[in-house]
């Protein structure tokens, strides 16, 4: 699977309004995960995950600055993300389903954010660019 190049441009034009809210854009799509897929929490037994929690917002955070390092690095994402995919294989040995799971809540709190512009070409392009991310995520699993 790969982008074409209006969906670079969808991706890059939502990446605009989303880097300015990406802290809270990050922790709400953590708070969905957790609300939707309990189970997730496991991986974060030391973290007070409550809302408004400074851990659950600086990890939205750091969440959503890695997605940014994907869009920059668009065309390369896999070497954007490759010490982020060692890390989750083999330090957090993270299940990699969580991944489609997490993906999932950004789409829809992206949709929520921006109702507008969240139209079903930029949902498609925005689906696809998680799934890679995802899948580079994943790579260092098999």
């Amino acid at each position: 699977m790969s982008l074409t190049k209006s969906d670079k441009t969808i991706i890059a034009t939502i990446w605009s309004k989303i880097a300015p809210q990406a802290d809270s854009i990050g922790t709400e799509a953590l708070e969905r995960l957790f609300t939707s897929y309990p189970q997730t929490k496991t991986y974060f037994p030391h973290f007070d995950l409550h809302h408004g929690s400074a851990q659950l917002h600086a990890h939205g955070t750091k969440v959503i600055n890695a997605l940014g390092d994907a869009v920059k690095n668009i065309d390369n994402i896999h070497s954007a993300l490759s010490k982020l995919s060692e890390l989750h294989a083999y330090i957090l040995r993270v299940d990699p389903v969580n991944f489609k799971l997490l993906s999932h809540t950004i789409l829809v709190t992206l949709a929520a954010h921006f109702p507008a512009e969240f139209t079903a070409e930029a949902h498609a392009a925005w689906d696809k660019f998680l799934s890679i991310v995802a899948s580079v995520l994943t790579e260092k699993y098999r």
